[in-house]
C-alpha cells in the first residue's frame, strides 16, 4: 500500500502530499466564502430591501451588525468543537444551520424575521473561517504555512470582490430574495462536496493522518486519501490523548497576555475596513447617483485588492519565516522553542501595512464627501483591501503558529474581536457621516487605528516572553504523573 512507514524513518507531520494539501486547502478556502458571501452580497441590495420592506436604511444597516455579532460569537462555539470532535462534523453542522437560514430568508415576509434568520445564517457560515484555519494548521508547519494560509485567505476573499456584484446583478434583475436562493443552492451543492471529499485533519483524532477513527463520518474519505498518498507513513501512531470541548477557550486566549495586544489591534482595523464597507453602498449611491449594479461593481476594486494582498503576503510570511528559522534553527521545519523570535518573522511588515490603510481610509472619506472623481475613491478601497486583508493574514498565522494546540481556538477568538468591534463600527458608521460627515468620520477613525498600533509594538517587544511565561504557568499547573 502506498505510503507505508519503514522503522527507522522519522514519522512525516502529516500523510498527505502537496497534491492532496492542495486540495484540501481549495476545499477550505471555498467553504470559507459563505461568510464572505452571506455578508457582501447583501450590501448593494440594503436600499433596496429598506424601501421594499418599508423600514429606513439604517434599520437594514442593523441586521449587517447582527450579523456581525453573531460572526463573532458563533466561532466560539464551533471552534472548540472542531478541536476535540473533528473538523468534519463541525462543517457539516454549521452548513447545515446555513442552508436552513438561506431557505427562510429567501422567503422573508417583514423585517423582524429577516433581522432573526441573519443572525442565524451568521452562526451557519461564520465559522468556516475558524474551522478552515484549524484544518490548515493540522496538516502544515511553520515553513509553509504562511503560503497555505495565504492561499486560504485569498479564497475566503473572493467574495469580497465578486459578491457584491452577484447581489446587485441578482437584486436588480430577479429581486432581492434571488440572493437568499442563490445562496441556498450554493451551500447545498458544496455541502455534498465536502461531505464526499474533505479528511479528517484533527491531530488528536487522526494523528498525521495515519490513525483511523472509529466513527464512519472521520473514516471517510481519510481512507482513500491513505491509499494514495505518496508520503510514507508510520501504520500505528501514537494516539493522543483525548479532550473536552472547551468552549470558553476562544475568551480566554482573547483576554491573554500573549494574544490580546494584537488581537485589539486587529479588531480596530477591521471594524474600520468594514465601517467603510458598509458605508459603500449608500454614499456611492447618493453622491454619484448610482444603480443597484453600477453599486456592485465599485465594490470589485476592494475585492481584488484583499485577494492581492494575502496571496503576495502568504510567499512574503514564508520568506520571513524560512529566513529566521535558518539563522535561529537551521533545518528545524517547525520551531516551539521559548527563544525564536516568531515575533520577528511574522510582524515585520504590519506597521507600513496599518500607515498604508490609514492613508486610503482618509481619502476615501474625503474623496467621497466631495464627490472627486469616482475613480479616486475606488483606487483607495482597493488600497483598503489590500492592507486590511494582509494584516489580518499576518496575524492570524501568527496566532497559529502561537497557539499550534489550539489553533481554531485561537481563529475563533480574533475572529470573536473583530467581528464584535465590526458590529458596532457598522452600527453607528451612517449616524456618524450624517451628523459630521464623510471625510471628518473616517479622519476619526484612522485617530483609532493610529493610537491601536501601539498593539503591535506591544508584542514585538514582550511577545516572546509571555509566552514563555504562559508555557512555564501551564507546566506548574499539570499534575506529575
Amino acid at each position: 500500500m502506498a505510503g507505508i512507514f519503514t522503522s527507522g524513518q522519522d514519522e512525516p507531520h502529516t500523510i498527505f502530499d502537496k497534491r492532496q494539501k492542495s486540495l484540501i486547502v481549495v476545499l477550505v478556502s471555498t467553504a470559507a466564502t459563505f461568510s464572505g458571501f452571506a455578508s457582501n452580497i447583501y450590501f448593494p441590495a440594503i436600499p433596496t430591501i429598506a424601501r421594499n420592506l418599508s423600514v429606513s436604511v439604517e434599520l437594514v444597516n442593523l441586521t449587517v451588525t447582527s450579523y456581525l455579532i453573531f460572526q463573532g460569537i458563533a466561532p466560539s462555539l464551533w471552534g472548540p468543537v472542531s478541536d476535540v470532535k473533528g473538523r468534519r462534523v463541525a462543517y457539516i453542522c454549521t452548513f447545515i444551520v446555513f442552508l436552513g437560514a438561506c431557505i427562510g430568508l429567501a422567503n422573508t415576509k417583514n423585517y423582524v424575521m429577516l433581522l432573526v434568520l441573519r443572525c442565524l445564517q451568521s452562526t451557519g457560515s461564520a465559522s468556516t473561517i475558524a474551522i478552515g484555519s484549524g484544518v490548515i494548521g493540522d496538516i502544515t508547519t511553520g515553513a509553509d504555512r504562511g503560503g497555505f494560509m495565504g492561499i486560504f485567505q485569498a479564497g475566503l476573499l473572493v467574495p469580497v470582490a465578486v459578491g457584491p456584484v452577484i447581489g446587485g446583478a441578482l437584486a436588480s434583475a430577479l429581486g432581492w430574495r434571488a440572493i437568499f436562493w442563490f445562496l441556498t443552492i450554493y451551500s447545498a451543492a458544496f455541502l455534498v462536496l465536502l461531505i464526499v471529499f474533505l479528511p479528517e485533519t484533527l491531530r488528536s483524532i487522526v494523528a498525521n493522518g495515519s490513525l483511523l477513527p472509529s466513527d464512519p463520518i472521520g473514516r471517510f474519505p481519510l481512507v482513500v486519501f491513505r491509499k494514495s498518498t505518496k508520503v510514507r507513513w508510520n501504520t500505528t501512531p501514537a494516539t493522543a490523548p483525548s479532550k473536552h470541548v472547551d468552549i470558553t477557550g476562544p475568551v480566554r486566549i482573547l483576554f491573554s497576555k500573549q494574544a490580546s495586544a494584537v488581537m485589539i489591534f486587529l479588531a480596530i482595523y477591521y471594524a474600520v475596513w468594514q465601517m467603510s464597507i458598509t458605508a459603500m453602498s449608500t454614499l456611492f449611491e447618493t453622491q454619484y447617483h448610482l444603480s443597484e449594479t453600477q453599486t456592485g461593481l465599485t465594490f470589485i476594486a476592494n475585492g481584488v485588492g484583499s485577494m492581492i494582498g494575502t496571496l503576495l503576503m502568504g510567499k512574503i510570511l514564508n520568506i520571513d519565516y524560512n529566513r529566521i528559522r535558518t539563522k535561529f534553527h537551521a533545518g528545524s521545519s517547525e520551531v516551539n522553542n521559548d527563544d525564536f523570535p516568531l515575533e520577528r518573522a511574522r510582524l515585520r511588515l504590519v506597521p507600513v501595512l496599518s500607515l498604508l490603510q490609514c492613508i486610503s481610509i482618509v481619502v476615501f472619506g474625503w474623496t467621497i464627501q466631495y464627490r472627486v472623481h469616482i475613480a479616486v475613491p475606488i483606487i483607495a478601497t482597493f488600497i483598503t483591501g489590500w492592507t486590511a486583508v494582509s494584516i489580518q493574514s499576518v496575524i492570524m498565522t501568527y496566532l497559529v503558529d502561537a497557539f499550534p494546540s489550539r489553533s481554531a481556538a485561537a481563529s475563533a477568538a480574533l475572529n470573536l474581536a473583530r467581528c464584535e468591534f465590526a458590529a458596532g463600527g457598522t452600527s453607528f458608521v451612517m449616524p456618524m457621516v450624517n451628523s459630521i460627515g464623510a471625510g471628518l468620520a473616517f479622519t476619526v477613525c484612522v485617530i483609532v487605528q493610529v493610537v491601536a498600533l501601539l498593539g503591535v509594538f506591544l508584542q514585538w517587544r514582550f511577545g516572546s516572553q509571555w509566552r514563555k511565561e504562559s508555557r512555564e504557568q501551564k507546566k506548574t499547573q499539570t499534575p506529575a504523573r
